[in-house]
C-alpha cells in the first residue's frame, strides 16, 4: 500500500517547497540581491547598536606593512599602533557603564596598518571593530579585533557604508590602491557634501606627496585650492591624535 508521504514525495522536494528564508539557492539568486544588501547592512547595524557604538575612527593603511619588515616601512606599524592606543585611551571608546561608546578605532580588519590600529585599541583595554571583506585570496581577520565586532562582508559598498556612516574622523596611514580607494571615497563624499565634514589626517606627508600630486591637480583645475583643506598631514600617529583632539575628539 502506497502510503501519503510517498506520493506527495516531488512536492515535498520542490526548491519551491521550501522556506524562502531558509533556501540558500533563492537567497543568493540574482533577484534577491538587494535582500542581500539589506542583509549585510542589519546584520552589522544590530550588533553596533547592541554595544553602544555611537562613532568611530577609521584607520586605513596597507595590509603589506609589517612590525618586522624594513625600518622605513615598520615604523608605520608602530605609529598605527601608537595612534590605536591614544584615540581608544582618549577618545571615549573605555566607557562600559551604559553610556555610549565613541571613537571606537574601526578598520578594514585585515593584517598590516590596520592589524596595528586594532592592536593598539587592544593596548587600551578598548573594544575594536574590523569590517572584513571576501577576497578572491582570503583576507583572514587580524587577531586584534573584538570577536564580537568582527564582520564580513560580500559587498564592498555596504562594507564601505558602515565604515563612513559612524566615522567622526578618518586616519590614513600609507598604503596602495585599496587605500587610495577608501581615501578618495570619502574625500569625495565630503568634497561634495555627502558627508559631515570629518577630521581627516594623512599620516607622514612625504609619503602622500610623493605618491599625490596635489599641486599638480590644482594647477590643472581638476581640484579647487580649497579642496586641499580636506585634509591634514602628522608626521606621527601621536602627532595625528593632537590633531583630531584639538578638534574635539577627545573624551570630556
Amino acid at each position: 500500500m502506497t502510503g501519503q508521504d510517498d506520493q506527495n514525495a516531488a512536492q515535498l522536494a520542490s526548491p519551491s517547497y521550501r522556506i524562502a528564508a531558509l533556501d540558500q539557492d533563492f537567497l543568493l539568486s540574482d533577484s534577491m540581491r538587494g535582500v542581500r544588501f539589506l542583509l549585510e547592512y542589519a546584520k552589522a547595524e544590530d550588533v553596533l547598536r547592541a554595544w553602544r557604538i555611537r562613532s568611530t575612527i577609521v584607520v586605513f593603511g596597507s595590509a603589506r606593512v609589517r612590525p618586522d619588515g624594513a625600518p622605513s616601512v615598520a615604523r608605520w606599524y608602530e605609529e598605527a599602533r601608537r595612534f590605536g592606543y591614544l584615540a581608544s585611551r582618549e577618545g571615549g571608546a573605555l566607557l562600559d557603564d551604559g553610556d555610549y561608546r565613541d571613537h571606537v578605532i574601526a578598520t578594514g580588519g585585515g593584517p598590516g596598518i590596520m592589524e596595528a590600529a586594532n592592536r593598539g585599541a587592544v593596548d587600551a583595554g578598548a573594544c575594536t571593530i574590523g569590517f572584513n571583506i571576501v577576497l578572491p585570496h582570503e583576507q583572514m581577520p587580524n587577531p586584534y579585533t573584538t570577536p564580537a565586532l568582527t564582520f564580513r562582508f560580500h559587498y564592498f559598498a555596504m562594507r564601505k557604508m558602515h565604515l563612513a556612516m559612524r566615522a567622526k574622523a578618518l586616519v590614513v596611514f600609507p598604503g596602495g590602491f585599496g587605500t587610495l580607494d577608501e581615501l578618495f571615497e570619502i574625500l569625495t563624499l565630503r568634497q561634495t557634501r555627502k558627508a559631515p565634514q570629518i577630521p581627516t589626517v594623512l599620516v607622514d606627508e612625504g609619503y602622500w606627496r610623493s605618491v599625490i600630486n596635489f599641486e599638480a591637480m590644482i594647477e590643472a583645475g581638476m581640484i579647487a585650492a580649497d579642496d586641499c583643506r580636506l585634509f591634514d598631514f602628522a608626521a606621527t600617529g601621536e602627532a595625528a591624535w593632537k590633531l583630531l583632539a584639538a578638534k574635539g575628539l577627545a573624551a570630556a
